[in-house]
C-alpha cells in the first residue's frame, strides 16, 4: 500500500541522518554549482515558489547521479522592508523575530518537499556573520572611489518612507507597495556602477547560457549609445553647457535648449526675473505629474523659458534655454539640444510655445526622425545624414567645440535606505576629519535591537543615541554614525560567494575555493530579477575581481528563468486569495505527487494554470506506478539468472524502454523539458502495466522486468525521490538510489530491427529486400509492393498474397 506520509518522512530522516547532500569543497569529481535564487522570508511558501525549488532540485540530483560533486545550497535574503513594516503594523513584534519565525516555517516546508539542499551551507543575510562582510564590500568599494555620497534628486516612496533606486520604480510606482513615487533632493550613498557600464554591456554577449530576453533587458537598461558631446556657451555667464546627442548631423536645426527639472544646473541657468515662474512650474509638476510617465510620447509637453540663452557652436545662433517636463535628468547630461523638425517631443514643445522649426534633413512631413539628405547644414549640406555623422564629429573636435562620446542610460546605484532593517553603512562623520570609513577590524557595525519603528521618513537609527554617538577612528574625537542602512540588493549581490565558505570568520570567502566553484553552473530564478539583482551581482563580481579577491569575470554561467503558476487566471498572491499551500498538497497527495505535477504542468519556462484535477491525475499515476512495482518485484526478486529470448512484442517493449530513457536524458540536458520527461515516465508505466496484464506471471520475461526496474527507478529519483528510494529498497538494493549512476540507454536496442521481404514464386525465393521494422504491417506491405526490385520480379502481375510470415519476414506469393 502506498502511504506517502510514512514513506516521505522515512527517507527525509534517512537523508538527514546520513548527510547524503553534504558536499566537500574539494573533490576528485568535477564540480557542479547549482543555485536557486534565495527567497525573501516574508511568510510561508506557496506552490509557485515550489516550482523554482523543484526545478533546481531535479538539476542537482541529476548532476549528482552523473558523477559530479554538486553544491546545492540554500539561504534567505532576510533584510528589507516587509519585516520592518510588519513590526510597525503589529507593534509588538521585532523584525528579527518575525523573520526568524518565517525562516523556520520555510525551512520545514522545503524539507518536506525532499529538496536536496546542503543545510550545512545555510546562509541568512541579517546575521552578523554575514552582514559584517556586506559592510566589508562597502569599504572595498569606498577605497576604490566606487562608493560615494552626493546630493541629488531621488525617488521617494511616501508609503514606505524610503528612497528607491530607479530599478525599483515600476511604471512610476514603488515596486513593493504600488504607491506613486515622488522626487526629493537628498544626500545619499551611491555605488559607481557606471564605471563598469562598458564591460557590463560588452560581456553580455559572452553570456551564451542566458535567455536572450534577459540579455536584451540588460542591454536596454545599460542603454549604450554613441554620438557626440557638444559644448554650448551660455551667453549670459560665459560658462559651458554640455549636451550629448546621437544625431550631431542635426546640429544646424537646433532652435532651443531644454534641461530637466531635477538638474542642479537649473538654479544657475535661471535669470532673476524668471525665478518665481520657474519655482511655480517645478512645484506644479512635482505635485501633479508622474515623473516616470513624463517622457512618454503622448504626455503633455510643458516648460518655462529661463531667461538665458545658449550659443550654437556650429553657426553662432542665440537659442533660448527652457526647463521642460519631458527631459529626464538621468539621461545624458540632463540637458538636450532641441531639434523640433526631427524629434517628436521637441516638435510638440516647439508648437506649444511657438518656437522655430527648422528642417535640416530633407523630408516630406515633420517631425521626421529618420535619415536623409542634409540641407542648410553648412559644409555638410548635400551629404547623407548617416555618412555625415563621423565627419561632423571630426569637425567638432578640430574646433574644440565637441568630441566623440559614448553615453549610457545606466545611472549609479543608489544604496541608501532610511530604514532600520538592513546592514548599517560603515562610515562615521567627524567635524574634524569629515567622512571616515569604519576600520575593517571594527566590523561589523552592529544593528541595535532596541529601536522604535515609527515611520517618520528618517531611519529609526537616527533616533538611537547609543548607536549614533561614537568616536572617530582617525582622530579619536566625537563622531556620528551614518544612520541609513544599505539597500538589500547589496546583500544579495554576493551571497553566491558566501555559500562556498559560510562559516569562515576571517574573510568573506576563500579565494581558491570560490575560484574552484565559480561561476555558478546553473542559476535558476524569476525573470523579474533580470535587471536589479543580476546586474548588481555582475557588477560586484567585477569589482571583487579587480581587487584581486577572485579570478572570474561573471558570476553565473547559465541562467534559467522559470514561469509562474497562476490560479483562477491570476498570479498567486495572498491579496487575491488564490494561493495554494504546498503543506496542504503534501498532506493530501504527497511531496512526490506535488513535484511531478508542478513539472508536468507545461514547459518550465512558461506560465501555467493550477488545476486541482491535474494534481489528482498525477496522484492516480503515482498509485498506478506503485501498483505496477507491487506486481513485478515479487517476480524479479525470485529471478535466479534465468534468461530467455525476447518475443517480438517484448523486443518492441525493450526498444521503447531505451528510446524513452534516451529522450528523458536529452530532455533534461536540452532545455529542462521536464514536462515531457514526466510524460515519458507515464508512457513507460502504461507500456509495462499493459505487458504485465497481458499474460500469466509465469510467461512474463523476468529479465526484461528486472531491466525496466533498474533503469526506471534511478531515472525517476530526481523527480519523485521518496518513491524512488522506497522502491529501490523494495528491490533489495542498498540505499541510496540518489547515489547510483544515472541509467544508461542501449543505442543498439533503440535501432529498429531489419525486416526481410521475400518474393515467393512457386515456393521459391526469387527476390529479397531488407527494410527497417519501425513500421506497421500495413506500412511494410505497401513498401514491399512499391519496391522497384519487387515490381520487376513480379513482371507487372498482381501478387496472389502478401502476408507477414513472422516478425521479420514478409512473404509475397506471385
Amino acid at each position: 500500500m502506498y502511504d506517502h506520509d510514512k514513506i516521505e518522512s522515512k527517507w527525509q530522516k534517512k537523508w538527514e541522518e546520513n548527510g547524503i547532500f553534504h558536499n566537500p569543497n574539494h573533490s576528485e569529481k568535477p564540480k557542479y554549482y547549482s543555485l536557486v535564487m534565495f527567497p525573501y522570508p516574508s511568510g510561508t511558501l506557496h506552490v509557485g515558489h515550489v516550482k523554482n525549488y523543484t526545478i533546481g532540485d531535479v538539476v542537482s540530483r541529476y548532476k549528482r547521479m552523473q558523477g559530479y560533486n554538486v553544491m546545492n545550497p540554500f539561504g534567505y535574503d532576510a533584510f528589507g522592508l516587509p519585516a520592518e513594516n510588519a513590526a510597525i503594523a503589529h507593534g509588538n513584534i521585532h523584525p528579527e523575530d518575525w523573520t526568524r519565525s518565517n525562516i523556520t516555517t520555510i525551512r520545514n516546508q522545503i524539507k518536506k518537499l525532499g529538496i536536496s539542499y546542503d543545510w550545512n551551507r545555510e546562509t541568512i543575510t541579517f546575521e552578523e556573520s554575514y552582514y559584517k562582510w556586506t559592510q566589508w564590500i562597502f569599504l572595498k568599494l569606498y577605497e576604490k572611489g566606487l562608493a560615494y555620497k552626493k546630493s541629488g534628486p531621488v525617488n521617494w516612496c511616501p508609503s514606505c518612507k524610503t528612497v528607491l533606486a530607479n530599478e525599483q520604480v515600476v511604471d512610476g510606482k514603488c515596486e513593493r507597495c504600488g504607491t506613486p513615487v515622488v522626487i526629493k533632493q537628498l544626500d545619499q550613498w551611491y555605488f559607481k556602477i557606471t564605471d563598469y557600464a562598458e564591460e557590463l554591456d560588452a560581456f553580455i554577449d559572452k553570456l551564451t547560457g542566458w535567455p536572450e530576453n534577459v540579455k536584451t533587458m540588460q542591454k536596454n537598461w545599460i542603454g549604450k549609445s554613441t554620438g557626440a558631446e557638444v559644448n554650448f556657451k551660455i551667453k549670459e555667464t560665459g560658462k559651458t553647457l554640455k549636451i550629448f546627442t546621437t544625431r550631431p548631423d542635426t546640429l544646424w536645426g537646433v532652435t532651443f535648449m531644454a534641461i530637466a527639472p531635477e538638474s542642479p544646473l537649473l538654479s544657475e541657468l535661471t535669470s532673476i526675473s524668471k525665478q518665481h515662474e520657474v519655482e511655480d512650474f517645478l512645484t506644479r509638476i512635482n505635485s501633479t505629474e508622474n515623473r516616470f510617465e513624463r517622457f512618454s510620447t503622448d504626455a503633455p509637453k510643458e516648460g518655462v523659458f529661463l531667461g538665458t540663452h545658449a550659443i550654437n557652436p556650429v553657426n553662432g545662433e542665440e537659442i533660448p534655454i527652457y526647463v521642460a517636463n519631458y527631459i529626464l535628468y538621468e539621461y545624458g547630461t540632463g540637458a538636450i539640444m532641441a531639434v523640433p523638425a526631427h524629434d517628436t517631443r521637441d516638435y510638440a514643445f516647439a508648437k506649444k510655445y511657438s518656437l522655430p522649426i527648422r528642417e535640416v534633413v530633407e523630408c516630406d512631413k515633420m517631425p521626421y526622425a529618420g535619415e536623409g539628405m542634409l540641407k542648410d547644414s553648412g559644409p555638410f549640406t548635400g551629404m547623407k545624414s548617416n555618412e555625415a555623422i563621423d565627419k561632423i564629429i571630426e569637425y567638432l573636435e578640430e574646433r574644440k567645440i565637441g568630441k566623440h562620446a559614448v553615453n549610457y542610460k545606466l545611472r549609479d546605484w543608489l544604496i541608501s535606505r532610511q530604514r532600520y532593517w538592513g546592514a548599517p553603512i560603515p562610515v562615521v562623520y567627524c567635524d574634524k576629519c569629515g567622512i571616515v570609513p569604519v576600520p575593517e577590524k571594527d566590523l561589523p557595525v552592529k544593528l541595535p535591537r532596541d529601536v522604535k519603528f515609527d515611520p517618520t521618513g528618517k531611519s529609526p537609527l537616527s533616533y538611537d543615541e547609543n548607536f549614533l554617538h561614537t568616536t572617530c577612528p582617525k582622530c579619536g574625537g566625537p563622531a556620528i554614525r551614518e544612520s541609513d542602512t544599505m539597500d538589500t540588493f547589496v546583500d544579495s549581490s554576493w551571497y553566491y560567494l558566501r555559500y562556498v565558505n559560510p562559516k569562515e570568520k576571517d574573510k568573506p570567502f576563500i579565494k581558491s575555493d570560490v575560484d574552484e566553484w565559480l561561476p555558478v553552473d546553473q542559476y535558476i530564478g524569476g525573470v523579474e530579477h533580470a535587471i536589479l539583482h543580476l546586474l548588481y551581482s555582475r557588477f560586484i563580481t567585477k569589482v571583487l575581481r579587480d581587487g584581486g579577491y577572485l579570478s572570474f569575470d561573471e558570476p553565473f554561467k547559465n541562467l534559467f528563468t522559470q514561469g509562474m503558476i497562476y490560479k483562477d487566471g491570476a498570479k498567486m498572491s495572498k491579496s487575491k486569495g488564490n494561493v495554494v499551500s504546498p503543506d496542504e498538497m503534501v498532506e493530501k497527495y504527497g511531496a512526490d505527487t506535488l513535484r511531478l505535477y508542478i513539472l508536468f504542468m507545461g514547459p518550465p519556462e512558461k506560465d501555467a494554470e493550477w488545476l486541482e484535477s491535474g494534481i489528482e491525475g498525477v496522484y492516480r499515476f503515482v498509485f498506478k506506478l506503485w501498483g505496477l512495482f507491487e506486481n513485478i518485484l515479487p517476480l524479479t526478486k525470485n529471478n535466479h539468472g534465468m534468461k530467455r529470448e525476447l518475443s517480438d512484442e517484448e523486443y518492441e517493449i525493450r526498444r521503447k524502454l531505451h528510446m524513452i530513457l534516451k529522450k528523458i536524458t536529452n530532455d533534461i540536458e536540452g532545455a529542462f523539458r521536464f514536462n515531457t520527461v514526466v510524460s515519458g515516465f507515464m508512457e513507460l508505466v502504461n507500456i509495462f502495466s499493459d505487458y504485465v496484464k497481458s499474460m500469466p506471471a509465469d510467461r512474463l520475461n523476468v529479465e526484461l522486468l528486472d531491466e525496466f526496474s533498474h533503469k526506471f527507478v534511478p531515472a525517476l529519483s530526481p523527480f519523485a525521490p521518496h518513491v524512488a528510494e522506497e522502491l529501490w529498497e523494495m528491490m533489495g538494493e542498498k540505499p541510496f538510489v540518489t547515489n547510483v549512476n544515472w541509467p544508461s540507454y542501449d543505442e543498439d536496442a533503440i535501432k529498429p530491427r531489419k525486416v526481410e521481404i521475400a518474393l515467393m514464386v512457386n515456393g521459391k525465393v526469387r527476390s529479397k529486400i531488407v527494410i527497417d521494422a519501425d513500421l506497421s504491417e500495413d506500412e511494410i506491405r505497401q513498401i514491399a509492393l512499391n519496391n522497384d526490385k519487387i515490381k520487376s520480379a513480379l513482371n507487372g502481375k498482381n501478387p496472389k498474397k502478401v502476408f507477414v510470415a513472422s516478425g521479420n519476414v514478409v512473404n509475397i506469393v506471385a
